[in-house]
Formats: structure tokens, C-alpha cells, sequence
């Protein structure tokens, strides 16, 4: 398993699975084919799939050692959750998150935080699990970090429209008294700290993190795909307030590029990880090596 070491913090990716189930073209409702055309070559096969034209994305969590804490960034979408709108996803029985969290050396009792970037179901899944017919926290000794107004708007959501992920992986969390609901500019101490990044969500957060001089950033929903670097108002169809999202992106890859600060991109193809370059009129995302 492959790791990434800035300063004093430790960095693994916790792949739950490689998802190829989502056309280009819905995922981007405002493109076209002949949008795409320019893309092609470079995506294909590693970001786009040839054959389905689809889009390659990495459902994945980023485990955090630094010096005085173990941190889940996001949990992916989990097992046994009923997502009837999402059949690939509904039920699913993989077995892979907890089986590689443990061959990273992490127990569910090992963990200190869970920071969720925000409450979407392919990011809260593991928050929880199935235990006795009840779902609990999965990580017994954790804090879970919620941005305060992303709590809001997604039980002001629940209130109008019951949503399954809402019942089964965070309201659980709220009742055992594990969650924090926190500014969305919160620092848990001077290595990691949350920066706000609303569009996709009102309250969508990124994690950043710095040691001895190194730094990085992850992303979650801020960016989804690589296309977005060179097309960076795409917008992406879930996200809530286009206008904020794109805005919110640009803002993003301009501060990040050239600036040496490694990004963590959530959903990126594997290995997920690398920096913010310019190229031309946008930007580009190049991939950088694990450490071992």
C-alpha cells in the first residue's frame, strides 16, 4: 500500500472501489460530444473509458497519521446501505474499506477523527455500519467533524425530503454523541484544518494540512474530475449552487497552482494525488509518485 509523507503527517488512500458507472455526458449536463472531442486522447483509458464512454472515478477515503492523531478524510459509500437511486451502489456488499484500513494498520478503535468534506452518500457510507440490526458509528473512539452549515442545510433536506444516507449514516453519529459540528474554517491544531469550498454543497469543506515546511490539500467534491482542471467551469450535475461551485473551483486551482502544496484529489483516476500546474489558459494536474 502506497503512502505519501509530508513533514510529519503520513497520508494512505483507502480505495473502496473504482467506479465506472457514470456517462460523461449526464456527469456534465451542460457539455457535448464535441466538447469532449479535444479530451479524449488524453483521458482515454485512464480517466474515460473507451468503450462506455464513461467516467473513471476513485471512490476513496485519505488516512491521516501526524503526530498526535489517526484521521479518516471522508468513508466512501459503505456496505448494506440501501441507494435504490444509485443501483451500482445499492446494497453493495464489497467488503474492501475495512479489510484495507486494517492491512494499513488502522482498527476502527484506532481512530481519532473522521472529517467529512461534506454529507454526500459516496462520503458518509462508513460513517457507519450494521451491527445487531442497528447502525453504528464504525469508529467507536472517534470525533466526527461536521461543518456546521452543511449539517443544516442536509437535516433542513431530510425535513422536506427523507433521504436514506441522512438515516442510516449520520443521524446515528449525531445520537451516540460522536459528532462536532464545527465553523467551516475550523483547525483541529496547527497540522490540519478545514477550508471552506460551498458550491457543490452550501457546506463543503476541503482538508489542508501542513508539516516541517510540506503541505497538502484534499480536495473532495471541490473538483471531481481531471477534465475540470483544463474546463474548469464545468459544472458537475450535483452540484447545488452551479454558479458558487465554479466560482469556488477557480478559486481553488488558482491558489493551488504552482504553489508546490500537493493535492489530494478525491475522485481523480489512481494514484489520485499530485499538483496544480498552468497550462496555457487553465491548468493541468500532474500526478506525483507515492513514496512507498
Amino acid at each position: 500500500m502506497t503512502q505519501h509523507v509530508f513533514g510529519q503527517i503520513v497520508i494512505r488512500r483507502i480505495v473502496e472501489s473504482i467506479c465506472v458507472e457514470f456517462d460523461a455526458l449526464s456527469f456534465f449536463p451542460q457539455t457535448t460530444q464535441d466538447d469532449w472531442v479535444r479530451h479524449r486522447t488524453w483521458m482515454e483509458p485512464w480517466a474515460l473509458d473507451p468503450v462506455s464512454g464513461n467516467l473513471v472515478l476513485t471512490i476513496q477515503a485519505f488516512l491521516m497519521r501526524t503526530r498526535h492523531h489517526t484521521i479518516l478524510v471522508d468513508t466512501c459509500v459503505g456496505d448494506h446501505k440501501p441507494r435504490p437511486l444509485r443501483p451500482f451502489w445499492h446494497m453493495q456488499k464489497l467488503n474492501t474499506f475495512l479489510p484495507r484500513l486494517a492491512a494499513a494498520g488502522v482498527a476502527p478503535e484506532d481512530v481519532d477523527y473522521v472529517m467529512c468534506t461534506h454529507l454526500h452518500w459516496d462520503h458518509v457510507g462508513w460513517n457507519t455500519q450494521l451491527r445487531d440490526g442497528r447502525w453504528v458509528p464504525t469508529f467507536p473512539n472517534a470525533k466526527y467533524i461536521f461543518a456546521e452549515a452543511e449539517w443544516k442545510s442536509f437535516e433542513a433536506l431530510h425535513r422536506r425530503e427523507p433521504q436514506p444516507h441522512f438515516v442510516d449514516s449520520i443521524l446515528p453519529v449525531m445520537e451516540a454523541g460522536q459528532a462536532q459540528l464545527v465553523r467551516s474554517d475550523f483547525a483541529l491544531d496547527d497540522e490540519v484544518w478545514l477550508e471552506p469550498t460551498p458550491g457543490h454543497t452550501p457546506g463543503h469543506v476541503c482538508v489542508h494540512l501542513a508539516s516541517q515546511g510540506a503541505q497538502a490539500v484534499i480536495t473532495g467534491d471541490c473538483i471531481h474530475s481531471p477534465v475540470q482542471c483544463a474546463e474548469p467551469g464545468w459544472i458537475m450535475r450535483a452540484d447545488q449552487d452551479a454558479a458558487l461551485a465554479s466560482a469556488t473551483r477557480r478559486r481553488f486551482l488558482e491558489r493551488y497552482c504552482d504553489s508546490g502544496v500537493t493535492v489530494c484529489a478525491t475522485h481523480f483516476p489512481e494514484p489520485s494525488v499530485g499538483r496544480i500546474i498552468q497550462r496555457e489558459d487553465a491548468f493541468w494536474f500532474d500526478y506525483e509518485a507515492a513514496d512507498g
